[in-house]
């Protein structure tokens, strides 16, 4: 009987282990929030610090109270910018909550596009698909209310619209040029529109710094993005969720986009033609509600500084 005994002990501390990894990663890791902070130089020499907070992939659900207060505490940070790169909404009743959540940063100059969570809400579907052969998925009819998540950002809070668009705009008195693009993973991008305004605001402008906002990294927009023609100075992303699911080291296994899973989060380096240059693809806030697990991958905002070079 002991070898039995000792089996099923076994098979009893896996269970327990298992089950208290799912716990940690449900109950704790996913609502673990931090903020990290890193410089980039990329400044004209002697120009002041011009700090970024960049915010992605909200996925807010109404009752996510202790998000809402971790997104306002950053408010504190008094940061000279806003960088968002879209899914702000993660349920269709959500719109009040991501009003009070911003509300604290009324004034602050923000650059903001769009991902498929600003036009469709969750819907409950297998893990599996983000691992295997993506395939031709089934159109849905727009489900969240865009209009009204338009007219509080661009309208309401005054942020810069960049879907398929590019400005120049003013923050801490320095001149940001930006160009963006809508969602490429639902094949919304528009690039050649944007360049085209892009050429236009640029047309007899001045700028101290050119940023290149896109939701979802597809090389298809990095590729341009970092060339010489458009020649951004930095890209800010998100989408990946730096893999939400992760091994020990926050090392992704899947990135939902076409970057190898070394690019999925943080801080690295992108131009394959050459010219190269910070490519920053934040690991989020939020998580679908159907999917609500993170591990080794705590949800993020980013406050980067730009400084001199």
């Amino acid at each position: 009987m002991r070898p039995l005994r000792t089996l099923t002990l076994g098979a009893a501390a896996i269970m327990a282990s298992g089950l208290g990894f799912v716990t940690w990663a449900v109950a704790i890791e996913r609502r673990r929030f931090v903020l990290r902070e890193l410089e980039l130089p990329m400044l004209a020499p002697g120009s002041e610090p011009l700090r970024i907070l960049h915010l992605a992939d909200f996925h807010l659900a109404p009752w996510q109270r202790k998000k809402i207060k971790f997104v306002q505490r950053l408010a504190e940070l008094e940061p000279d910018l806003i960088v968002a790169t879209g899914d702000n909404l993660g349920h269709v009743d959500a719109l009040p909550q991501l009003a009070e959540m911003l509300e604290p940063f009324r004034g602050v100059p923000a650059l903001s596009v769009f991902g498929s969570n600003d036009y469709y809400g969750p819907v409950l579907k297998s893990p599996l698909t983000y691992l295997l052969p993506k395939r031709p998925g089934v159109k849905r009819m727009r489900d969240l209310d865009e209009r009204a998540l338009r007219a509080l950002l661009f309208d309401d809070l005054g942020w810069t619209d960049l879907t398929n668009s590019a400005a120049v705009i003013e923050a801490a008195g320095r001149r940001v040029r930006a160009i963006g693009v809508d969602d490429p993973h639902i094949k919304v991008d528009r690039l050649a529109v944007a360049e085209e305004a892009f050429a236009g605001v640029s047309a007899g402008a001045e700028w101290d710094v050119t940023l290149g906002l896109v939701h979802a990294p597809y090389q298809r927009i990095l590729d341009p993005y970092a060339a010489e023609g458009i020649g951004v100075d930095a890209i800010f992303a998100g989408h990946t969720h730096g893999g939400q699911v992760c091994l020990p080291g926050s090392r992704a296994i899947v990135t939902n986009c076409d970057l190898p899973p070394e690019y999925a989060g943080g801080l690295t380096q992108w131009g394959p033609s050459g010219r190269t240059v910070p490519l920053h693809i934040s690991r989020g806030l939020g998580t679908s509600i159907y999917a609500p697990v993170r591990t080794f991958c705590p949800p993020e905002a980013t406050l980067v500084t730009l400084v001199s070079r």
